[in-house]
């Protein structure tokens, strides 16, 4: 979990750092612009993860069962796969970049700025896809060490990046995106050449490279996750949206504690992530028990941190919020929203703790269920209504999230004495 961590907090400073250097060189229409843009690239990541999480599963069960002879295929197939997925992204991102700002309902003073961004980091966006990828394969095999070093020369790239185009040149959104599209391309060559040196516990043969039926295992558990993360963050899309039309101020507000709730939900992500494989890989080998164990280590990881982060987002906002923007009226948008937020800190540590679990068991189908649920159930409806009361605050906004969150910890809680149970008669007839 820990180098997971570590490279998800670098990960999570390409748009923070975007964000930041735009904000004390560039122009609030620029923040708008990065905030929106870096929201869509966002939706079209998470496709990727979602994806990728399959390939990770099926190689920790692969890896638990002994049969490390499979993975050749199975990474064979996935590179075929991803490599026309990805080109298909690429080009919706770069053609319809207008349109999708347009959607957004970008302010009307950002809406060239937000085109330019998700324009020029879609050309790069199939390196997105290839980091990610690699990534999954060593998770798969329970090295998170490598991604670590991967993402933490990108993210040197990218901040050298932006202080020569945006500080230094005040190219603005386009600086801040070439930047990032340069990072990504950076890490992936980097990683290719650490992997020729690797010994790994598997062979890769040309044959293994074709459209095969691994991708059909793979994608049964991957595609319930993406689709999910497709309808959550199409809602918080749509969220963006809601947001959108309360001003340029809300606007920019929304999207500096976005990068903020980046960090604060940096701890989460590192739990699932890890402990989908790890899950994996001990049901594989038999070992429930050790599975169940993890599960309950994550909540408690989670609220041990998750309860600190959470007073600090509360009571001091906008001193965190002011990193990004020297903007007063920014900065009180910003800290509005994170004090409706700051519970998601430790409630969501406590569900990705059960849903890491599940995918460890190949239980995606529950964890769709469960996300689309909290997502068009509670939480669109929750913001639409705070956004369209008379004199909203991004504060009732902000509360959606956690609102959501928990709700999903009951169902989870519902479905893990379920599916114990069931376990349980079965052990019995036998």
């Amino acid at each position: 979990m820990l180098p997971i961590l570590g490279a998800l907090i670098l990960q999570s400073m390409y748009s923070a750092v975007d964000l930041m250097i735009v904000g004390k060189f560039g122009t609030t229409e620029g923040i708008s612009g990065v905030s929106t843009g870096a929201s869509i690239l966002q939706l079209f990541t998470m496709v990727i993860v979602s994806l990728t999480t399959g390939v990770t599963v099926i190689m920790g069960q692969y890896i638990g069962l002994d049969k490390s002879h499979k993975i050749g295929k199975l990474l064979g197939n996935a590179v075929c796969f991803f490599t026309v997925l990805g080109l298909i992204l690429s080009a919706i991102l770069a053609v319809f970049a207008k349109q999708i700002a347009l959607l957004m309902q970008a302010p009307t003073e950002a809406v060239e700025l937000t085109a330019q961004y998700i324009r020029i980091c879609g050309f790069g966006f199939l390196s997105v896809v290839f980091y990610n990828f690699i990534s999954c394969i060593f998770r798969g095999m329970g090295n998170s060490r490598l991604p670590l070093l991967f993402v933490g020369i990108a993210c040197a790239v990218n901040v050298i990046g932006d202080l020569v185009l945006v500080a230094g040149l005040k190219m603005n959104v386009s600086g801040a995106a070439i930047a990032t599209v340069m990072s990504q391309t950076a890490s992936v060559l980097i990683s290719l050449l650490v992997i020729k040196k690797q010994k790994l516990p598997f062979s890769l043969k040309r044959e293994d490279f074709h459209f095969g039926s691994e991708i059909k295992r793979f994608f049964r558990i991957g595609a319930p996750l993406a689709l999910q993360d497709i309808l959550t963050n199409v809602t918080f899309l749509a969220i963006c949206a809601f947001v959108n039309r309360l001003g340029l101020e809300a606007s920019s507000g929304y999207g500096v504690a976005q990068r903020l709730v980046g960090f604060v939900m940096l701890i989460p992500i590192s739990i699932i992530q890890s402990m989908s494989s790890f899950v994996a890989q001990n049901v594989g080998a038999g070992l429930e028990k050790r599975a169940k164990q993890a599960m309950q280590c994550g909540m408690l990881i989670g609220g041990i941190i998750g309860i600190p982060v959470a007073i600090l987002a509360f009571f001091n906002g906008d001193v965190l919020s002011s990193f990004f923007t020297d903007d007063t009226a920014v900065i009180a948008r910003s800290f509005e929203y994170l004090k409706g937020f700051a519970i998601e800190a430790v409630v969501t540590s406590i569900l990705f703790s059960f849903l890491g679990y599940f995918n460890g068991h190949s239980r995606s189908g529950f964890v769709m269920v469960q996300g689309l649920i909290q997502s068009i159930v509670i939480r669109l409806p929750f913001s639409y209504v705070m956004s369209i009361q008379e004199n909203a605050t991004l504060t009732g906004i902000g509360f959606a999230a956690p609102a959501a969150t928990i709700a999903g910890i009951v169902m989870c809680m519902i479905y893990y004495i379920v599916i114990n149970r069931q376990k349980k008669a079965e052990c019995d007839k036998t």
